[in-house]
C-alpha cells in the first residue's frame, strides 16, 4: 500500500516511515510529488491535519496521511499549541523556538512546567473522503530548564520525562516511537486501517 504523507518535516517523516514500513505501507513524502505545503489556517490540530491531508491527496492521487501536532504547556495556557513550529516567528527555527519557550518559563518551578505533546492524525482514502480516520495521541512530561540530548527534533531536548530521568532527545528512536504521542496515534490508526484499504492495495 502506498500513501502520501502531508509533511515536509524530516523528523516526522522518519518516525512515521519507521512505524509503518513493517506493515508493508510505503510512505511517500509529499515532496516526492512536488506538492506545496498547505497553509495551516485553522484553529485546531484536527482541522489543520484535514487541510493538509486533503491537499496532499488531491495533488498526489493517493490516500493521504497528515499529522498535526504540538506542545501544550499548562503554565502558558496551552501555548505554543498549534503554533509550536512557528512559536518564535514564521521563519524561526528549532533553536529560536526552544529559547523562546525557556524565556517564557523563566522563574517557574518544575511542578509548574507540566506539558504534553499532542498529535492528531488524519487518514483520507481520497481528497473528498467524507469519513476520514482520525486518531490522537498524548505524551505527558515537563519542560526542562536546559537543553538536554542530541536526538529527536523540535522541542525534544526540553521535554523531560520524570519517570525515565531523560528528555525525549535522550531516547533512542525505538524508545521514542514506543512512548511518543505520534507513536500512540499511529498504533491506533493501524488498528483500524486494514479494515479500510482495498484488498489489492492499489488505493482509490
Amino acid at each position: 500500500m502506498r500513501i502520501v504523507l502531508a509533511s515536509g518535516n524530516t523528523g516526522k517523516i522518519r518516525e512515521i516511515q519507521a512505524l509503518l514500513l513493517p506493515r508493508n505501507i510505503q510512505v511517500l513524502p509529499q515532496s516526492a510529488f512536488a506538492i506545496a505545503e498547505a497553509e495551516e489556517t485553522a484553529p485546531t490540530f484536527l482541522e489543520n491535519a484535514l487541510l493538509k491531508a486533503r491537499n496532499a491527496s488531491k495533488y498526489s492521487g493517493l490516500p493521504a496521511l497528515a499529522d498535526d501536532s504540538g506542545l501544550e504547556v499548562d503554565a502558558l495556557n496551552g501555548a505554543p499549541g498549534i503554533y509550536s513550529a512557528r512559536y518564535a516567528g514564521s521563519q524561526a527555527g528549532t533553536q529560536a523556538n526552544n529559547m523562546k519557550l525557556l524565556e517564557a518559563l523563566e522563574g517557574f518551578d518544575s511542578d509548574q512546567r507540566r506539558a504534553r505533546f499532542r498529535c492528531v492524525l488524519v487518514y483520507l482514502r481520497h481528497p473528498f473522503d467524507p469519513a476520514p480516520l482520525i486518531t490522537q495521541g498524548v505524551w505527558e512530561g515537563i519542560i526542562a530548564k536546559t537543553l538536554q540530548g542530541e536526538g529527536g527534533f523540535g522541542y525534544d531536548p526540553l521535554f523531560y520525562l520524570p519517570e525515565l530521568g531523560k528528555t525525549a532527545a535522550e531516547l533512542s528512536p525505538e524508545e521514542k516511537n514506543r512512548l511518543s504521542h505520534r507513536g500512540k496515534a499511529l498504533r491506533q490508526l493501524l488498528e483500524v486501517l486494514p479494515k479500510t484499504v482495498p484488498s489489492n492495495h492499489e488505493g482509490y
